[in-house]
Parts: C-alpha cells; structure tokens; sequence
C-alpha cells in the first residue's frame, strides 16, 4: 500500500525509519508555523476592527457635534423667544439657568455612577485568590 489517506499503514512506513528528534523538530516547526499564522490571522482581525471602531466613532463625535450645534442654536432661538415678552437680559439668564440645573443634574448623576465603581479592589480581591502553588516561591510559607 503506498500513498494511502493519513494515519493508514503505509504512513506509518514512511516515518518507522526517523528519528524521534527528527519527527519532534518536525512537529516544533510545524507548531511554530502554525503559531506565527494564528497571530498574523489575529493582528489582520483586530486591523479590520480598529478601521470599523475608528469610523464609528467618527460618527459619533460628528453627532456628537452635531447635538451641541442644535443644543446651541436651540437655545439662542428661546432666547430670542424669551425677548418678546421681557427684557433680552433677562431672557439670557433664564436660559443659562436652564441649562446650570441640567449641568448639575448630569453631574450629581455621573458622580454617583464614579461611586459606584469599583475596579482596582475587586482585581486585588482575585489576585488573593490565586492558588498558592502558582505563586513564585512554589507555595511555600517564608
């Protein structure tokens, strides 16, 4: 039997007369080459990803941007609304107004969400965790 499907007798012939240091290089490079197209497949993916994140949030920042324009001219226009029935200083004030009482709104919010993170303590609580017999020194008490 000669050229047979892997793993069938005439395989076996093939590699009976190497040896095991020859098959083990063999299964290194192999392993090696392997590795090296793994990583050349995961940087193609996450360059592919960074070129996907990056023109989202391009889109983002230009909503984002878009939102203050319209937050703006918004409140320019009650403003001017504002000046027909009082004085346009006053007018102004209220509309600042309006808008320190959603700054305070959106602070006191962010804040308490800062509060509730808990990011650092957490990573050493399960660094604790750890078994002893990974540490450095084997597990062994000092």
């Amino acid at each position: 039997m000669t050229g047979g499907a892997p793993g069938t007798r005439s395989d076996l012939a093939d590699v009976s007369h190497r040896s095991f240091g020859d098959l083990f290089g063999e299964v290194s490079q192999d392993l090696s080459a392997l590795m090296r197209q793994e990583l050349a497949l995961a940087k193609a993916e996450l360059r592919q990803e960074a070129g996907r994140a990056g023109r989202a949030g391009g889109l983002l920042a230009g909503s984002g941007m878009a939102g203050h324009m319209a937050l703006v001219f918004g409140s320019v226009a009650v403003w001017w609304g504002l000046s027909n029935v009082m004085d346009g200083g006053w007018a102004a004030l209220i509309v600042a107004g309006l808008w320190l009482v959603v700054a305070v709104a959106l602070y006191v919010t962010g804040r308490s969400h800062l509060a509730r993170l808990r990011g650092l303590p957490r990573t050493a609580e399960t660094v604790k965790e750890i078994p002893t017999a990974l540490h450095p020194d084997g597990g062994r008490q000092r």
